[in-house]
């Protein structure tokens, strides 16, 4: 269903709560300002904001899995070797048999290959590790392609895998998710280059003509020199080199991230593109140079520069929170409404050439502490990230955790406490573990807030806030937009009613005066997971 709303003439102070695609298109026309909005409504049922469910992973008891390894059956898997002729991802085929096949049977995804206890890190001496190291990186059941499967013991299944620096392998389970029985495991299967790097990400810089690239490869700092090769089309190219991040399992706050969630993360680099033309074409390539001194590739890409801080022209913005990720193959999808996260990122693509900055704000890909889920996401994303500027905000699934600094004391990151999100992507914060910052892109003036950390009056988050409403110069950026995970304004969610709300306790109380009196001209929030608008309103019960 799609619905638009167009040539819309906003009064100051309109707030949106959504987690749909929110298309804001700006220019200037004489002495008014006007703002199209388009609005991409996927039919979702309305949901409880904490009604998740639980993640399909976390439904996998593997403390609770045996050896059962039959002899007549097993598991095969071709190709051998992925991505020979480049590629990112591939789909793999599977072929199985079970001499006592059940409709319970699945196959799980490991990776990397050896997901034996031999490669679990003990607890302590005393607590041994469970037989499988960790949670497998998607699964599905037995019978999802062979619905003869019971009868015949037969079975075959596509998968779609992405490069995750690591090799593969595949088993085949009995005994459903709560009580799995390996009976079967696969030869492995690699990418030709594991290492290789991939899915660029676009980001604004901390001055209006900067953009980063950053990017995930398995080359440390000791292996091989990061860079960009970027330059105008068609002109000269330049290289700049980037820092370079990574973390440890002990960086994870708590289960199941820091447990059967566990994944190495790679390494992941920025590299600063500066002193850009304003809405120039830039190409880029992201590279290696090995200690060897050859040096390994990323495809070509392209984006365009911002526009200058006050330029009059044509700005086109989307933003949206909550979208997730979805497995293509159907393979262990979180929640009816991750279904949307695939439709909502296939038209984003589709609509590209009409889009020059995303903002996803907050609940970025659920991964909710199974680590694998970000590499998935950013690879889900690609097409769109290494495009235009993706620009992220803090939820409560990325952030929270309790006896953190997290504004909310709940376990809704799964032991992530943050870390993935400001390391996966970059912010021009000036701390990246707060997730606060401005942008400034054309026309707009963007405020983005950290719900996820205390933000009421009189606090650091507070304070920024308001410098970033008051500096701005209004006859040069007329639109002041303040974007936020969490309900700070009004919203009409059931879980917000049950507790005698309109919307975050307090949030309404500590930023209304802003909005008012630096004349903010539209709030857009996450969160809940329905669309809501309100029409301007103040101090209001």
């Amino acid at each position: 269903m799609f619905c638009e709303i167009s040539s819309l003439k906003l009064k100051p102070s309109c707030l949106l709560s959504t987690n749909k695609l929110i298309f804001l298109t700006v220019t200037e026309m004489g002495e008014s300002k006007f703002v199209s909005l388009a609005f991409l409504l996927v039919c979702l049922v309305v949901q409880r904001v904490w009604s998740h469910g639980y993640h399909p992973l976390s439904k996998v008891a593997v403390h609770k899995a045996t050896v059962s390894l039959l002899d007549l059956a097993y598991i095969k898997a071709s190709p051998a070797v992925l991505g020979l002729q480049e590629q990112t991802a591939e789909w793999v085929t599977l072929e199985y048999s079970s001499p006592i096949p059940s409709i319970d049977d699945w196959i799980g995804v490991f990776s990397p290959a050896n997901f034996s206890a031999s490669t679990c890190p003990k607890e302590n001496r005393r607590v041994y590790p469970p037989l499988l190291c960790s949670a497998p990186i998607k699964y599905q059941y037995a019978n999802y392609s062979s619905p003869l499967y019971k009868e015949t013991g037969k079975g075959f299944l596509k998968l779609l895998l992405i490069n995750q620096r690591s090799d593969f392998s595949f088993a085949l389970f009995s005994g459903g998710l709560s009580n799995p029985k390996l009976v079967a495991v696969s030869d492995k299967i690699a990418f030709a280059n594991p290492n290789a790097p991939l899915y660029p990400r676009l980001a604004l810089g901390k001055s209006w003509n900067e953009m980063t690239v950053t990017w995930t490869s398995g080359y440390g700092i000791n292996d091989a020199e990061p860079f960009v090769q970027w330059g105008p089309k068609e002109g000269d190219r330049m290289h700049s080199p980037a820092e370079t991040l990574t973390f440890t399992r002990d960086s994870m706050c708590g289960a199941p991230a820091r447990t059967v969630g566990w994944r190495d993360p790679g390494y992941i680099h920025t590299s600063h593109l500066k002193e850009l033309w304003p809405n120039k074409i830039y190409e880029y390539r992201i590279g290696h140079k090995l200690n060897n001194v050859t040096y390994i590739w990323s495809g070509n890409y392209q984006f365009t520069a911002p526009p200058f801080p006050g330029q009059k022209s044509l700005q086109r913005v989307v933003i949206f929170g909550d979208m997730g990720k979805g497995e293509v193959d159907g393979s262990n999808e979180y929640n009816n409404f991750q279904h949307g996260s695939i439709n909502t990122t296939q038209q984003l693509i589709q609509d590209l050439e009409n889009i020059d900055i995303v903002f996803h704000i907050g609940d970025i890909c659920y991964a909710n502490g199974y680590l694998p889920q970000w590499d998935q996401f950013t690879a889900q994303v690609e097409p769109i990230a290494s495009a235009v500027p993706y620009m992220i905000a803090s939820g409560n699934h990325e952030r929270d955790w309790p006896g953190t600094g997290s504004f909310y004391e709940n376990m809704d990151s799964g032991g992530e406490c943050g870390v993935l999100a400001q390391t996966m992507f970059y912010t021009p914060a000036s701390n990246r573990a707060k997730l606060w910052y401005s942008i400034d892109y054309g026309m707009f003036r963007f405020c983005i807030a950290d719900t996820e950390h205390d933000w009421r009056e009189g606090t650091e988050q507070y304070k920024f806030i308001e410098h970033c409403l008051a500096s701005v110069d209004r006859q040069k950026q007329p639109w002041i937009i303040f974007l936020a995970h969490r309900v700070l304004g009004y919203s009409s969610c059931i879980c917000y009613a049950e507790e005698g709300s309109f919307a975050e306790p307090m949030g309404r109380e500590s930023f209304q005066k802003l909005w008012q009196k630096y004349k903010v001209d539209i709030a857009i929030y996450g969160h809940v997971h329905n669309y809501e608008r309100t029409c301007p309103i103040y101090q209001v019960s």
